[in-house]
């Protein structure tokens, strides 16, 4: 059986993330997201792999050449949509096969449980059904799918996730899934919906966290670097190649913390926490419940707590992190989200800063000296 992974979309409600990757390759517990998909699609013997790239593909490809099985790669030119996304891969496309977006978190038990059938849909129950394609149902079948609806007539989504026959190309008049997926019911065809076990959706940046705490239980351990002998740690603990962990500090698992890095000493890392690689951590720091990418660094003497920090930040010496709600407007959308704070890639901020349920973009520079951030700032911004 073949795979379609759809990674061409920018995922523009995740910025400033993905100002410079996809969404699909935004690092969660250390890994891009689009490496699970793959995972659990090779744990149900599925190799034939095909997927769509777009938006920065250059990226997207990289990766993919990295694996260790050859996997088809297809260029969607324009971002026009899933549906134009799965155009570009028809030729490629044989029999029947599995659609899948490359964004999204899936298990590898739910992919068992919908290969097998013709047309079908994984569901699941969503808190939020209204960021997503609201499934109704009957009988245990798909009756209709209305996308996005501000009063939502039900708990029940789609994951995007679909098994189907190649006669399905013959509905897409459009250039979204969903619109195909509703000329197919339309005709009278059937599409089964399967429940989902354990799928996840990063619809915002913040929602990164929840992910993050969801892959990190399955972490395995591993000790690669270097840990001083008065180190404590408790829990699941994944350290890489070449870290040095110094004396004092405290480590409470699950945590993953990748290659090259410094941390402490006396610094304490609190649970569902991923650390990239070449990251660096002073000392007196605590850091807990949040997610730091590659090559940042960390003054001492901060908090950081419910946060996602993008690649090549510099946060001085007494940062602070803390959570609150406030009202956003994110790509249209009035929202009122609860998180700490969502760094763009390279923001630079000096001593006694402090973030509060805010978003900083890409390249930002905030001085120094017990300043308050608590909005949006976009890209390129200087705080004086």
């Amino acid at each position: 059986m073949q795979a379609v992974i759809l990674a061409a979309g920018e995922g523009k409600r995740v910025r400033p993330l993905t100002r410079s990757r996809p969404k699909a390759m935004i690092p969660v517990a250390n890994r891009p997201i689009i490496e699970y998909v793959i995972e659990a699609l090779l744990k149900n013997g599925i190799r034939d792999i095909i997927v769509v790239v777009g938006y920065r593909k250059e990226q997207v490809t990289r990766f993919l050449n990295q694996l260790e099985l050859p996997v088809e790669v297809v260029i969607q030119n324009k971002q026009l949509g899933t549906a134009h996304a799965l155009k570009c891969a028809e030729s490629h496309i044989k029999g029947d096969f599995l659609l899948l977006p490359g964004d999204n978190y899936i298990d590898h038990h739910s992919i068992g449980r919908i290969k097998e059938i013709k047309n079908a849909m994984l569901v699941k129950e969503h808190p939020s059904p209204s960021n997503f394609g609201v499934v109704l149902l009957k009988d245990g079948f798909v009756t209709g799918i209305i996308e996005k609806p501000e009063h939502s007539p039900s708990f029940m989504v789609s994951t995007g996730i679909y098994s189907l026959t190649r006669d399905f190309f013959s509905y897409i008049r459009e250039n979204d899934i969903t619109d195909a997926v509703s000329s197919m019911l339309d005709s009278d065809e059937k599409l089964q919906a399967i429940m989902a076990d354990d799928w996840q959706d990063a619809i915002y940046p913040w929602d990164l966290l929840k992910m993050n705490k969801r892959l990190l239980k399955d972490l395995p351990e591993a000790r690669e670097g270097t840990t001083s002998r008065q180190t404590i740690t408790q829990g699941t603990v994944n350290i890489g190649k070449g870290t040095t962990i110094g004396p004092n500090t405290l480590i409470s698992g699950p945590v993953i913390i990748g290659n090259d890095c410094e941390i402490g000493p006396s610094c304490c890392i609190m649970p569902n926490t991923s650390i990239g690689s070449r990251v660096k951590i002073e000392p007196f720091t605590l850091i807990g419940n949040s997610l730091v990418m590659d090559d940042t660094s960390i003054g001492s003497h901060s908090r950081i707590i419910d946060t996602v920090t993008s690649e090549g930040c510099r946060l001085a010496d007494h940062t602070t992190m803390s959570a609150s709600s406030s009202l956003m407007n994110i790509e249209g959308e009035v929202i009122k989200p609860e998180f700490g704070v969502v760094l763009g890639d390279r923001v630079i901020s000096g001593p006694f800063t402090i973030f509060k349920n805010c978003i900083v973009g890409n390249n930002v520079t905030i001085e120094g000296g017990s300043r308050v951030i608590s909005r949006i700032l976009p890209d390129e911004s200087m705080v004086i």
